[in-house]
């Protein structure tokens, strides 16, 4: 895939790059090396006042950024602006508590004691330059969610960003460099997907962290695998949205259409599968179907767009696949189902919602990754909760309840890194974000996130 801003509104390509070559990654190799080792010892306090002088700068510069990822990757500009907003909280957030988050941990001193120590205490060390493997779809939260912990343990980071978004690419390395982090401590490698095993490889590049694809978090785990270097996935989501009769119905349908296109669909954790109580099924399915059929569709650039495009013209096709494939064999288009009549340049579709959906369709099993839902009726919680736990991806879990004991029951039951009751999933830099299956493994955000790249150190004294 060549190295382009390509407008998905109108298929129109902006620029395209060239990728850099051997002698460019070595550059960027040693700088992140080089950097490295001042940037480890500086103080909690150093890296806070850089990283909120990079929270300024967004801050500052919020307009044009969320306009250059409306143009890279189609997503309406009120929530490109609330992403660029959402990683200056991010960054600040990180610069306040990386502190105490990675503060030297302290044993009981009777086990102190007893392992034959004088004292003991736990120290978490940065590990070193850190690739990112990052998608386009949130071009700038995904990449700033793993840089704002990682820098701020002290570890350098070079960033791997997808082929359609390169001018955001190099916006966070500027970003970073005008913020006053020394050369080296983040930089872009504008690069193939055919560049990441070499760079992985490389002895001088200590973990890498992947948000994509099921199929590219293989690749990246196995060479991780295979050199013995940490790895942190996440991958793609199925998720389920349990509506049940104690749940208020219309709020739950009025936030299911937000939690089903947000992003234009294109969210790892966008509830995807819709699973609803039988004697709240009509009721839901009404307001669920109205609402996504009001929704406005159109160029990304303009206000009051609820829907832009799909980001590239393969991943329409894909989309189209699977609803083409679901409407064969019996499934029934409820609103949408195809592209809008009214826009024959860009990659757009109509927001969808499907029923009658059955085990031997691609959609059931597959991540659908657009403005298309699937909904299903169930007779009790069981059926609800063996419906949600069908799936190869456990990444979050919306439910709609207001009894305790089905809270509790869903708590225990539901396969996934995130239960959210009565709302839809949100990630939040105090709260760990990530899941299980082939969702992938580790955690990004809040304390647990920081220390995926650290190396947690047992310090012991006769």
């Amino acid at each position: 895939m060549a190295i382009a801003t390509i407008n998905p509104a109108t298929g129109e390509t902006v620029e395209t790059f060239q990728a850099l070559d051997a002698d460019g990654v070595e550059t960027r190799l040693a700088r992140a090396v080089s950097a490295f080792e001042t940037h480890r010892r500086t103080s909690f306090g150093e890296r806070a006042a850089l990283l909120r002088a990079a929270a300024d700068l967004l801050t500052a510069e919020r307009e044009p950024t969320a306009a250059l990822l409306t143009l890279e990757m189609g997503k309406p500009l009120a929530q490109a602006l609330a992403e660029a907003d959402k990683c200056a909280k991010a960054m600040r957030w990180y610069a306040e508590h990386a502190e105490a988050l990675l503060a030297d941990e302290h044993p009981d001193p009777a086990d102190v004691a007893d392992a034959g120590a004088s004292a003991a205490h736990v120290r978490y060390r940065p590990l070193g330059p850190v690739l990112a493997v990052m998608p386009w779809n949130f071009p700038l939260w995904q990449v700033v969610r793993f840089a704002a912990p990682a820098l701020m343990a002290g570890n350098t980071a070079l960033l791997k960003h997808a082929s359609n978004v390169p001018r955001t690419a190099l916006l966070l390395e500027s970003l970073f460099t005008r913020a006053g982090y020394p050369e080296g401590c983040f930089q872009t490698l504008l690069v193939g997907s055919g560049a990441i095993e070499a760079v992985l490889r490389d002895p001088r590049v200590a973990a890498v962290t992947l948000t994509g694809s099921e199929g590219a978090g293989r690749a990246v785990a196995a060479i991780a695998g295979d050199e013995v270097k940490k790895s942190v996935l996440e991958l793609g989501g199925s998720d389920p949205y349990l509506v049940l009769p104690s749940a208020d119905v219309q709020r739950a349908a009025e936030v299911a259409v937000t939690a089903r296109v947000q992003n234009n669909g294109q969210s790892c954790i966008a509830a995807k599968r819709f699973i609803v109580h039988a004697d709240v099924y009509e009721e839901f399915a009404a307001a669920f179907v109205a609402g996504m059929s009001a929704l406005r569709v159109g160029d990304p650039a303009e206000p009051g767009t609820d829907v832009g495009p799909l980001a590239t013209e393969g991943g329409r096709a894909d989309l189209e696949e699977l609803v083409d494939d679901a409407l064969r064999r019996g499934a029934k288009a409820q609103c949408g189902g195809r592209r809008p009549e009214d826009r024959t340049a860009g990659w757009f579709y109509e927001p969808t919602v499907l029923t009658g959906i059955t085990p031997d369709m691609r959609i059931h099993r597959e991540e659908c990754f657009g403005p298309v839902a699937t909904l299903y009726r169930v007779d009790d919680l069981d059926q609800a909760v063996a419906l949600a736990n069908d799936s190869t991806f456990g990444l979050s879990s919306n439910a709609w309840t207001t009894d305790p004991a089905e809270q509790e029951v869903l708590e225990r039951d539901l396969q996934a890194g995130a239960v959210f009751f009565n709302g839809m999933t949100a990630s939040h830099p105090a709260l760990p974000f990530g899941g299980v299956k082939r969702s992938g493994y580790g955690r990004e955000l809040a304390g647990q996130g920081i220390k995926e790249f650290c190396n947690t150190t047992t310090v012991w004294y006769g």
